[in-house]
């Protein structure tokens, strides 16, 4: 049986549009974490150093201006889970549409890989 995981993309984001992009990324109820400070990597600055170098190795020279830019991990928020239902196709929409619309400051692959859970504050309430 699989563990539970998160649903998530894994970006190369330029780092001079990081917070703009995590904020706009908040109003659509997605969420990010840098690999490099992730609640679930025991070893952040290897393990973003992987995830990064593999990325920039898989596009063969093609983003090499991502070289510097950092690894982060963009999942989906409450408003989008159905129980235990795989996400709708519209998260997947929601999400690429974003970041298409940054394309010049992000890359990426259309596909969704899983992370263990990550850890999240106790609603108030």
């Amino acid at each position: 049986m699989r563990r539970p995981h998160e649903n998530v993309a894994t970006v190369l984001v330029d780092p001079g549009v990081l917070g703009d992009l995590e904020l706009e990324l908040m109003t659509h109820d997605l969420q990010l974490w840098p690999v490099r400070s992730a609640p679930i990597c025991v070893d952040g600055e290897r393990m973003a150093f992987q995830v990064r170098r593999r990325m920039l190795m898989a596009h063969r020279g093609s983003w090499d201006e991502a070289a510097d830019w950092v690894p982060v991990w963009i999942g989906f928020g409450p408003s989008w889970r159905r129980g235990d239902e795989p996400l709708p196709w519209a998260a997947h929409l929601a999400l690429w549409e974003l970041l298409d619309a940054h394309a010049d400051r992000v890359r990426f692959q259309r596909r969704l890989g899983g992370i263990p859970r990550v850890p999240r504050p106790r609603e108030v309430g």
